[in-house]
């Protein structure tokens, strides 16, 4: 029994390495990234205890003195919590609203296009802003909406009058989410057009056969076709509601405008880059990451008992 088992093992052992020499290349591609989330994602996963520390740099990490939940109190009765909070949750929520199901529609339209290489070309020229930076897009927005901008040159040729957009805290969250529909309209409706090529074309033939016009096609086979697509992600748009842009709202506000567009992340920037106050900083950017896995197991517990698709 011994000598038997011991050939097995030696068998499985054999098996493991032949496998691994053959798929060596992938494995050799595949180790990139898991070294970039062992060091950026996990890695840093150690220093979240500086949260709970009142940290000092020359003590460094263990040597500094522990203070327990004393900075998540701090935050919690900051003047400035619930305006950072509904600052956030506003401009996230105006994210799944008016942004999220743009490219489903977008998707849709694309499937309507007969030509192959015309949807090609649709789909390459649409999602070409998701490659601009960040940086560009703002600089384009400040630009466009100038006090001699474009947009203020058009409404005084059609007899308006010049607005200074950038200034009026009225138009920081619009042009926030318009200039990220811009820039991740086409790209966002990759996965959705990935999930249309799947639909079978049975399904069409019978919608057709039932007198099916193209809108009653779209409504009864191709969107319940692709639902468990739009739930997962909306599911992921739910759990990032507390994660809106950093770089754009950062590049994009101004004094006048700090009443709507200071969020979480340009707070803890403040505090933490700026001011040095990294515990501080630390507990309310955890705060944050915990609110948000919190809205993204009640967004999957939702979409199971609604009987849609969900991560787990």
């Amino acid at each position: 029994m011994d000598s038997t088992g011991l050939e097995i093992r030696r068998a499985k052992r054999r098996q493991i390495c032949n496998r691994l020499i053959r798929g060596r290349w992938l494995y050799l591609m595949a180790l990139l990234p898991v070294i970039y989330f062992i060091i950026f994602k996990f890695g840093p996963i150690y220093g979240l205890q500086i949260a709970f520390r009142n940290f000092r740099v020359r003590r460094g990490i263990w040597g500094s003195e522990w203070v327990g939940l004393e900075y998540f109190r701090e935050y919690l009765t900051d003047p400035s919590f619930w305006i950072l909070v509904r600052n956030t949750i506003v401009l996230g929520l105006g994210q799944i609203a008016f942004v999220f199901p743009c490219p489903i529609v977008f998707a849709l339209l694309m499937n309507e296009i007969q030509s192959k290489t015309g949807q090609r070309i649709v789909q390459n020229i649409s999602y070409l802003p998701h490659f601009i930076s960040v940086v560009v897009v703002a600089s384009m927005c400040s630009t466009f909406l100038a006090s001699d901008g474009i947009v203020n040159e058009l409404l005084v040729a059609m007899g308006g009058e010049s607005h200074l957009f950038m200034q009026d805290p009225a138009w920081f969250r619009p042009v926030y989410w318009l200039s990220s529909l811009w820039q991740e309209l086409g790209w966002s409706a990759i996965i959705y057009v990935a999930a249309l090529t799947n639909v079978d074309e049975q399904l069409y033939e019978a919608a057709v056969i039932d007198g099916a016009n193209r809108w009653q096609q779209t409504l009864h086979v191709t969107l319940p076709a692709i639902k468990p697509t739009i739930a997962i992600m909306f599911i992921m748009a739910v759990g990032n509601i507390m994660s809106v842009s950093f770089e754009k709202v950062l590049l994009l506000q101004n004094e006048l405008t700090y009443d709507v567009s200071d969020v979480i992340s340009t707070f803890v920037y403040r505090k933490g880059l700026s001011g040095g106050q990294y515990s501080y900083s630390t507990a309310i950017d955890l705060f944050s990451t915990v609110t948000n896995f919190a809205m993204l197991l009640v967004a999957n517990r939702i979409c199971r008992l609604l009987g849609e698709s969900s991560l787990w």
